[in-house]
């Protein structure tokens, strides 16, 4: 299949374009960079990696992109192929003051980079709320997360505008507006076939519009961090400009490194392709200017019953995991672990908004005991069980796979664990072994 090209009109605007030209129109038609971002915990890969992402702790280019599907440990959650320009979130969040335990929202999050990133900047201090609109893209967004491996997060399934039932609970929200997508017309040749200027117009309407609806949202003094993958001013610099004269809000200065690019007229910051190893990218940080904070009353989700006394010690969790520092709450018939610094937080969330994910589900409820559950395994820190076995790399592959084969074992849980990092639950059978992966999670292709 022949190349495609770029939309006349958008090749005639950047052309034009002072701040773009030429120069960015080449750029597009080269090959785009390979990325990814290690969690800060887990296994390091042994991936063939190029060198570091200067914005980024713990972000590398790759030499060239692998089959991520048939490495183990990119199952586990030891890393995330993301797209380095979107890495600049790192340096902001440790640029802008906020507190020690800080609520942040991430409005369009799927299918998980910035999420992902946020998570491992709070480290399990604060609360990351997840959000996507669209409903089997949160579904992956919550997959993601399970397999990043922290409890204070919760993923939503909500509207912007239903974040008004939250008025002045978030610190920070990130912001990456859904756009026109230019930045990934090198990444994606075919997304340029998807391009229109009536679809800038229509993006950029629907930005302000994001905007409006979670503005009462943020806490006095909060910040927004707004973003998009495209290059135009309609959806980038007049976007700020509407939240400064209309929203009130205070453009905030951040120290990126070069070679990413100051806005026009100073506004936000770009990745530019051609002059930063990245596909495009805007962001600016906006601040809610100083005012009164009313007491805020938390809610509790009705059907969410925490557990204490007697109730945690006949589920006896502490074979599996450490239940220091988190409460445990029965939903349905799973057991859910909350961080106990922000508990109130995320009950009050669930009271409110459509629920994917909450927390770390640490079991399932069975008439003769608890299962321990999957988010379990992979969570960062809070699973302790000790019955393990290590498997090979084809072996970890047959496992995610979902086969089953002669295994060596005692009878009962056993945690699989790939280079010592967990995959997931088997329960062995003395002479076979029931395969726990999700039957959703699963790898597809011939291994």
């Amino acid at each position: 299949m022949g190349a495609v090209n770029f939309p006349k009109a958008f090749e005639k605007r950047v052309q034009e374009d002072l701040f773009l030209g030429q120069p960015l129109l080449d750029a597009l038609d080269s090959t785009a960079p390979v990325s990814v971002r290690l969690h800060p915990s887990k296994t390091k890969p042994e991936l063939d990696f190029l060198s570091e992402i200067p914005w980024c702790e713990n972000g590398f280019y790759l030499k060239e992109r692998p089959s991520f599907t048939l490495d183990p440990l990119f199952h586990a959650g030891c890393y995330y192929p993301q797209e380095a320009g979107s890495m600049v979130l790192d340096t902001i969040l440790r640029q802008i003051p906020i507190s020690e335990e800080p609520i942040v929202l991430d409005l369009c999050a799927a299918p998980g980079g910035k999420s992902t990133l946020i998570a491992s900047f709070l480290d399990g201090k604060g609360l990351l709320v997840s959000n996507e609109v669209i409903q089997p893209r949160s579904r992956i967004l919550k997959e993601n997360l399970a397999k990043w491996g922290y409890s204070n997060v919760v993923v939503t399934n909500n509207d912007p505008k239903d974040f008004e039932r939250l008025p002045d609970f978030f610190d920070v929200a990130v912001i990456d507006a859904p756009c026109s997508g230019e930045g990934m017309f090198r990444k994606d040749p075919e997304s340029r076939n998807e391009w229109s200027e009536d679809n800038v117009q229509l993006c950029a309407a629907r930005q302000k519009r994001i905007l409006a609806d979670v503005w009462d949202t943020i806490k006095s003094g909060g910040y927004v961090i707004y973003s998009t993958c495209t290059f135009n001013s309609l959806e980038n610099e007049e976007n700020v400009d509407f939240a400064i004269n209309e929203l009130g809000a205070e453009l905030i200065s951040i120290d990126l490194p070069r070679p990413i690019r100051m806005g026009r007229n100073g506004s936000g910051h770009y990745c530019i392709p051609g002059e930063t190893e990245a596909e495009g990218f805007f962001v600016a940080v906006l601040k809610k200017r100083d005012g009164e904070i009313g007491k805020l009353k938390y809610e509790t989700k009705k059907d969410v019953k925490q557990l204490t006394g007697n109730a945690m010690k006949d589920l006896k969790l502490e074979e599996f995991m450490d239940t220091a520092h988190h409460d445990f709450f029965q939903w349905n018939d799973s057991i859910l672990a909350f961080p106990s610094a922000v508990s109130q937080q995320m009950q009050h969330v669930l009271s409110k908004l459509r629920i994917v994910k909450a927390g770390t589900i640490v079991a399932d409820i069975q008439r003769k005991g608890i299962n321990p559950h999957h988010e379990l395994a992979l969570h960062n820190n809070l699973c302790t069980y000790s019955k393990r076995i290590e498997l090979e790399k084809d072996q970890a592959l047959q496992y995610l796979h979902g086969d089953t084969f002669s295994l060596s074992g005692e009878h009962g849980w056993q945690l699989i664990t790939y280079q010592n990092q967990a995959l997931g639950w088997i329960k062995h059978l003395g002479n076979r072994f029931n395969n726990l992966y999700p039957k959703e999670w699963r790898i597809r292709m011939r291994v």
